[in-house]
């Protein structure tokens, strides 16, 4: 979809601006195909098929607040994925405060039913499907990652996520977790506990690769610090990649480059899966 194809958004900060306006241009020219997995403007996904697909697949979601984004911004992050014979997704879903928990959640779910179902289309092994997303994207792919409750009403295999690979996610929410103010795309009170991955890690979650910058957000830090030893203590397989120097928006960048601190690790960690 184009820009002036969406319906609005709540406002971005300048510097939020600037990164929306270069995840665009990074990902213009980048032949996609979009489909719906839903009726809402946002229940759709790109797909990036490889050229000479190995089975992967990846599918991730934007950041954004969960009050903005859109599915494009992450369609730069393609090309160094397809190269590796994986082919690559990137889905919306519905955002607040129209939306409110768990909304968005439950779209992402749906988005990672329709790629299983159709995984075939584009030499795609179901059960080689992964996730991740830089963000608040990062934040729903780490939650589909540790909560169990939402596969069986799907008919997905309890074990559909082959790994995880969230870029500067949010974590927890509530007491504790070093937000200076409630997301508003919490809704009800009390979700705090139900949108937050590291209360799901009673049983090992699925295999994780966590990322973030080390100017990163300050929260963000020490809540992916948590999860790692979390899933580490719950039997998980689980590892953690510092990016020098990057920041909440470089960090996302990274996703793109094929030389850089994180797709080499990204590629090894779903080689190894």
């Amino acid at each position: 979809m184009r820009l002036e194809d969406y319906p609005p958004q709540e406002p971005l900060s300048e510097a939020g601006q600037r990164f929306a306006a270069e995840c665009w241009q990074r990902g213009e020219g980048i032949a996609a195909e979009e489909h719906a997995y839903g009726p809402d403007p946002y229940q759709r996904l790109l797909v990036m098929p490889a050229p000479k697909p190995n089975g992967a697949m990846l599918l991730v979601w934007h950041g954004g607040g969960w009050t903005s984004g859109y599915k494009e911004w992450m369609a730069f992050m393609a090309p160094a994925f397809q190269a590796a014979g994986i082919t690559f997704a990137s889905a919306g879903y519905r955002l607040a405060p129209q939306h409110v928990f768990p909304a968005g959640f439950e779209d992402c779910a749906d988005a990672v039913a329709w790629l299983h179902c159709n995984a075939a289309r584009w030499g795609g092994d179901p059960a080689r499907l992964f996730v991740g997303g830089h963000s608040a994207g990062g934040h729903y792919a780490a939650l589909l990652g540790t909560r169990r409750d939402w596969q069986v009403p799907r008919a997905l295999p309890p074990e559909v996520l082959r790994g995880v690979l969230p870029i500067s996610g949010c974590y927890e929410f509530g007491e504790g977790s070093g937000l200076s103010m409630r997301p508003r795309f919490l809704g009800a009170e009390g979700n705090e506990r139900l949108a937050s991955p590291l209360n799901y890690l009673d049983a090992p979650p699925r295999p994780m690769l966590l990322a973030h910058g080390t100017a990163d957000f300050a929260h963000l830090i020490p809540q992916a610090e948590r999860l790692e030893a979390a899933c580490a203590a719950a039997g998980g397989s689980v590892a953690r990649i510092a990016m020098p120097g990057r920041n909440h928006f470089t960090a996302c960048f990274a996703g793109g480059e094929p030389d850089g601190p994180w797709v080499p690790q990204a590629l090894a960690f779903i080689a190894r899966a």
